[in-house]
């Protein structure tokens, strides 16, 4: 398929050179910044373009992997004079009727991973959730999923956004978790690197068990003698104190509730 990258953050950059790799043209890059577009353009021999005018109007898809924000006011544009065109985003929380008053062709292309303009992920395990507002649609967003992953769902725009919501707490927030965890370390000399082991074997543990099943620590047991001495530690930083005291009592509920059902 000929298709149009609008953006060249950080999912284009790994999503453009897998389609590109599965025998799609990428015809053209688009960034606000022609150095964006260019330096995503060379590596999947697309032209770089920093104006919508430029942008070529007979492609058959354009991915739209751009801001939330700034997707209607680049929708409204785009949409005139390229009807027969598909319409995809590759946002988790934008619902797929935000091309509707613009396209006639429209859907959702969502991978759900972490992505790093640094480091190139391999998309085949990815899963990738797609929408389509009519037979077109879908068969598009099948077909450039299932060139780049084996793991193609159909998913509703709500269904979606209860997703978007889930990763947040399993990549966002677990990965905050480490950043607050190589801050208590680095105040000790103590290289973060001590914890990989640890991580590695609490995420291995998921995929034979449950994340209740799998849950240790002293909030587990609600021992409030380690958990209020920990919490001393914390004495002068009490945001840090509030987030520990909640997720401690998060962890307990879980546990409790879990137990009651077991």
């Amino acid at each position: 398929m000929r298709i149009v990258f609008i953006g060249a953050g950080r999912l284009a950059s790994n999503l453009a050179p897998a389609l590109h790799e599965a025998g799609h043209q990428i015809v053209q890059v688009y960034s606000r910044t022609q150095a964006a577009a260019e330096l995503l353009a060379a590596k999947v021999d697309a032209q770089a373009v920093d104006s919508l005018t430029q942008v070529v109007t007979d492609a058959d898809v354009f991915v739209l992997s751009v801001t939330d924000t700034v997707l209607p006011s680049l929708i409204a544009v785009l949409g005139e004079g390229r009807d027969k065109s598909v319409f995809l985003h590759t946002a988790g929380s934008v619902p797929m009727d935000v091309f509707s008053a613009h396209s006639c062709h429209y859907g959702v292309l969502y991978p759900m991973q972490t992505f790093s303009k640094e480091r190139r992920v391999d998309l085949r395990n990815v899963p990738f959730f797609i929408e389509g507002n009519d037979d077109q649609s879908l068969q598009v967003a099948q077909q450039l999923a299932g060139s780049v992953s084996k793991n193609c769902r159909e998913l509703s725009s709500d269904a979606r956004r209860h997703l978007h919501l889930a990763a947040v707490f399993a990549c966002n927030f677990a990965n905050h978790c480490y950043q607050l965890s190589a801050e208590v370390l680095a105040q000790y000399g103590i290289p973060f690197d001590v914890m990989l082991p640890l991580i590695d074997e609490t995420a291995a543990k998921v995929h034979e068990l449950s994340p209740v099943q799998a849950q240790t620590g002293p909030a587990v047991r609600y021992d409030e003698g380690v958990m209020n001495a920990q919490l001393q530690l914390l004495a002068s930083q009490p945001l840090l104190a509030q987030v520990y005291q909640l997720m401690s009592q998060s962890i307990h509920h879980s546990q409790q509730e879990f137990h009651h059902h077991d």
